[in-house]
């Protein structure tokens, strides 16, 4: 094990990533942190994750597939630091919305009633 995999620390679950935690580009160089995670912790489906490289840049959407380490404070990218710099900008998805079968309880239907649209 070089000083360098020493230092990274031992690979962690998407679960942990938090706010703030520092995003490195393949080449070790940073280039921002973490602003949100985007993912189903419910069925374990991690989508991906947005980044920030200053307080006034529009958040850039990363991958799942393009993430190739998450160690504890860091996300290392599969991308270069110019890829990383070239992300699509991200966009908040539309609220979703259950559509209840035709053959459901009126229970069911008042309750899906009640709960509202989902987001």
């Amino acid at each position: 094990m070089s000083e360098g995999d020493a230092d990274a620390g031992a690979p962690v679950s998407w679960f942990l990533i938090e706010r703030g935690w520092k995003v490195l580009a393949s080449d070790g160089s940073e280039v921002g942190t973490v602003d949100e995670v985007v993912g189903d912790s419910t069925h374990d489906i991690f989508d991906g994750l947005t980044i920030r490289s200053g307080l006034f840049e529009k958040p850039r959407y990363v991958p799942a597939e393009e993430v190739d380490r998450i160690t504890v404070g860091r996300v290392t990218l599969r991308l270069s630091a110019e890829q990383a710099k070239n992300l699509s900008p991200f966009d908040q998805p539309a609220p979703v919305e259950e559509i209840v079968p035709e053959g459901a309880s009126w229970w069911t239907r008042l309750l899906d009633r009640l709960r509202g649209p989902r987001t």
